[in-house]
């Protein structure tokens, strides 16, 4: 597949200028592009090895003089890394499947698909299942009896859909994702050591859980439209109550989010976060890699929680917490710059401790 200049700068919004009419196969990098693709040089440092390469066409920032690098034409942005993800869109668009529906599926009579649905070799699709015109069932994909899913998804190769899931528009769960997976609920007949602690901050002797019952999720999860899963990150069920995604989320790979978490519109889960059960994140709230979030909290709309931090307790709205446990970042960063002060003052003290006579002495 190939688009000319012009369908590119028309599709992501962008000016054109130049000649219109060349042909793009795809975008590369300008010292690695060649005379058919598009060099993306929207910084300094990628306009400098566009000489590199052999691109008779680039992608620019405004204001470039594009005319002065020897290009035949340019596609000119402001916002580059916006501008950048409808790009890639245009060239990411999978292939049609040569079959709608591959024979190796398996496919309950009475389940729903809508109209341009694909399913994929060995996915199954359980009983009651709805799917939503123009949704895309890749192979081994399995989707649980009574789950719901919106238009113009995609249910990448290894995605599986719990029972009674609902699932909104446009979602995308990519490889080996789990939506709807049991929660990690389960409780010994007497009161345990974690128990033991949490309620009086001590571990008696008696508190020796011999075995745990599983509490099984009645609950199931709801999700809103144009949310993206992660691969191998899992959603589990509520215990009682749903578990709530909202609209717009985007969740990466490896994140755990536990039962009868509720995470507001347009929140942005990174890499290895955990979040514990019946926690309440905000809107916009952005979570690091390798956030850790306790149970029964909330973090406030428009909250940053910076890589590595393990939030414990209630954060406010519009706040930027790290470390461990988090704290607000100013606070963190004053404590960590004392901290580092520790040797040089301990050596302080221990040379003042020299010159104060002790006890031993006066006698």
């Amino acid at each position: 597949m190939t688009l000319t200049i012009e369908t590119i700068a028309r599709e992501i919004g962008a000016k054109a200028e130049g000649d219109l009419s060349l042909r793009i196969a795809r975008p590369r990098q300008p010292d690695e592009a060649g005379p058919d693709d598009l060099a993306l040089a929207m910084s300094a440092e990628f306009l400098d090895k566009l000489s590199q390469g052999q691109s008779r066409a680039a992608m620019v920032a405004e204001g470039t003089d594009w005319r002065a690098l020897g290009l035949e034409a340019a596609v000119i942005v402001g916002r580059s890394r916006y501008a950048m993800a409808g790009l890639a869109r245009l060239f990411s668009t999978p292939p049609a499947p040569k079959d709608p529906v591959h024979p190796s599926a398996v496919i309950d009579p009475t389940a729903s698909l809508g109209e341009g649905v694909t399913v994929g070799p060995l996915a199954v699709i359980g009983k009651g299942v709805e799917i939503g015109a123009n949704t895309r069932i890749e192979a081994q994909v399995h989707v649980g009896d009574g789950a719901l899913i919106g238009a113009d998804g995609w249910l990448m190769p290894g995605c599986r859909i719990g029972s009674g899931v609902t699932i909104g528009a446009r979602f995308i769960g990519q490889m080996n994702a789990v939506i709807g997976g049991d929660g990690f609920s389960f409780v010994s007949p007497q009161p345990n050591a974690v128990e033991d602690y949490m309620e009086r901050g001590t571990i008696a002797a008696s508190m020796q859980a011999d075995r745990y019952e599983r509490i099984d999720s009645l609950g199931a999860v709801v999700i809103g439209d144009d949310v993206e899963v992660g691969a191998c990150s899992v959603i589990d069920k509520g215990t009682v109550s749903d578990t709530r995604i909202g609209d717009g989320v985007k969740i990466d790979a490896h994140v755990m989010v536990g039962h009868n978490v509720q995470v507001d519109d347009t929140t942005l889960l990174c890499a290895q976060v955990g979040i514990a059960g019946s926690t309440r994140i905000g809107k916009r709230v952005v979570l690091g890699g390798r956030v850790g979030v306790a149970d029964h909290i909330s973090i406030g709309d428009d909250s940053i929680a910076l890589a590595g931090s393990g939030v414990t307790t209630r954060v406010p709205e519009r706040t930027v917490v790290m470390g461990y446990p988090a704290l607000k970042q100013d606070v963190f960063m004053k404590i960590f710059k004392a901290t580092r002060r520790l040797p040089s003052l301990a050596a302080k003290v221990a040379e003042l401790q020299k010159r104060v006579p002790n006890d031993d002495d006066k006698g």
